[in-house]
């Protein structure tokens, strides 16, 4: 059965007992985190009051992803992804409870939100890479499209309600409420870990440290098609990057407070829903790297549109688009990355993709808070838009592949000759 023709529905992939827990995990911890995002940008604007410190915020997030991404993906291949999801959790939770006690006490200074950002980021190079690479052992390889779209559709959903609930929190009750629920919701994720029943085979393999990454690298690049979804999302995400500029915009810009920051934050999550909804009930493109270079342009535009916009109407449309085109573009480089990864490199490929995916936004924040202090908010997003449209056109080009790629969702992992590297382990899966 082709991807253009798949079936059964993504919300039917919910009757599994495990991916479903997961999935309202996920679910409720997103929407924590979202809140706690929403309380750290609105500290640090409160604080400083300049776009410069807001986009610093990106780097103290990259650096740990860059240190420790690979090597989380690594861990991911090699021990129970369930137990590195309790372990990271809780050290997530921890780093949200000391911005908790820290605030309540008020005696938050900026370089305890660096710092905390800095330990949380390390943790989440651990945390993602498992996270994504345990859900092919929770469904059947034919349910992987459905289970990228379903899992899409309930973080976009948590993150239409956390922003909004983050700025209601903030100008209703305080900073440090807000904080109080980002560090309860961790252990949604904490429990629903500890009662999957799956248990996966820990691939066996002789390779260690770095030579493991080198092996999973070595992988990444014998595929171009992975490497152009990966810097597809990479370009996107970087040139795009708005969302610690948007206290600027509600204050400056739109002149709204925190309720009106959580509005710009939950704009593209509702037009996410919106497109997850649309990918759930209609099958995957029989073509899904074309519909990826549509929707990453259409993206562009309406980022380009809302960097143009000083009417709040109007930019949430813009807004919404973009959340709407990014989640498409998302089900389908997931989809991708699922079908043609074999089991022992799903860890290190997805943190391969976590990197790029979190790489992009997080230099971008660095990128546009630095631009923004010379030419304006506005015109920084503006020229974020109309480069993300040029570099999705230059690597069409250069990577034609993407263009022509097709894939089935019943063919098997890509053998050992095929992929060059190792061979694939089967994994268990629970019901």
């Amino acid at each position: 059965m082709a991807l253009g023709n798949r079936k059964p529905l993504a919300f039917h992939t919910l009757r599994h007992r495990d991916f479903r827990l997961l999935w309202i995990a996920d679910c409720v911890a997103v929407l924590g985190t979202q809140v706690q995002t929403v309380a750290i940008i609105w500290h640090i604007f409160e604080l400083t009051g300049n776009s410069l410190s807001l986009g610093l915020l990106g780097l103290f997030r990259f650096i740990p992803g860059l240190l420790f991404g690979f090597y989380g993906g690594v861990i991911a291949d090699r021990r129970d992804r369930r137990a590195i999801l309790i372990v990271s959790h809780v050290a997530l939770m921890a780093t949200s409870a000391v911005l908790w006690a820290t605030t309540a006490a008020d005696v938050t200074a900026l370089w305890i939100i660096y710092g905390v950002t800095m330990v949380a980021s390390a943790f989440n190079s651990f945390a993602g890479p498992a996270r994504q690479a345990i859900i092919p052992g929770l469904v059947p390889r034919g349910e992987l499209a459905g289970a990228s779209t379903v899992t899409n559709v309930a973080m976009q959903t948590a993150q239409i309600g956390g922003p909004a609930l983050g700025g209601l929190i903030i100008g209703t009750l305080s900073l440090t409420t807000a904080y109080a629920v980002g560090t309860i919701t961790f252990l949604a994720v904490i429990v629903a870990a500890m009662m999957i029943r799956a248990r996966e085979r820990v691939a066996t393999t002789t390779a260690t440290g770095y030579q493991a990454v080198r092996e999973g690298l070595s992988f990444l690049w014998a595929m171009p098609i992975l490497l152009a979804v990966m810097a597809l999302d990479f370009i996107a995400t970087f040139f795009a990057a708005s969302t610690t500029l948007m206290p600027i915009f509600a204050e400056e810009v739109l002149g709204m407070g925190p309720n009106g920051l959580g509005l710009l934050l939950s704009a593209p999550a509702t037009g996410a829903v919106i497109g997850s909804f649309v990918m759930s009930l209609a099958p995957m493109p029989k073509r899904p790297g074309r519909g990826i270079i549509i929707a990453i342009l259409a993206y562009g535009v309406c980022i380009l549109g809302f960097g143009l916009s000083s009417m709040l109407p109007l930019s949430l449309l813009f807004l919404g688009g973009s959340g709407a085109a990014d989640a498409i573009s998302m089900a389908m480089r997931h989809t991708i990355r699922n079908l043609v990864t074999p089991d022992q490199f799903r860890g290190r490929i997805a943190a391969a993709h976590t990197t790029f995916a979190r790489g992009g936004p997080q230099l971008g924040e660095i990128e546009s808070g630095i631009l923004a202090s010379f030419a304006g908010v506005q015109a920084t997003v503006a020229i974020g838009g109309v480069a993300t449209i040029l570099g999705c056109l230059t690597m069409s080009r250069l990577v034609p592949e993407l263009l022509r790629y097709t894939g089935d969702a019943r063919e098997p992992n890509l053998t050992p000759s095929e992929s060059g590297v190792g061979a694939q382990v089967p994994v268990t899966r629970g019901d």
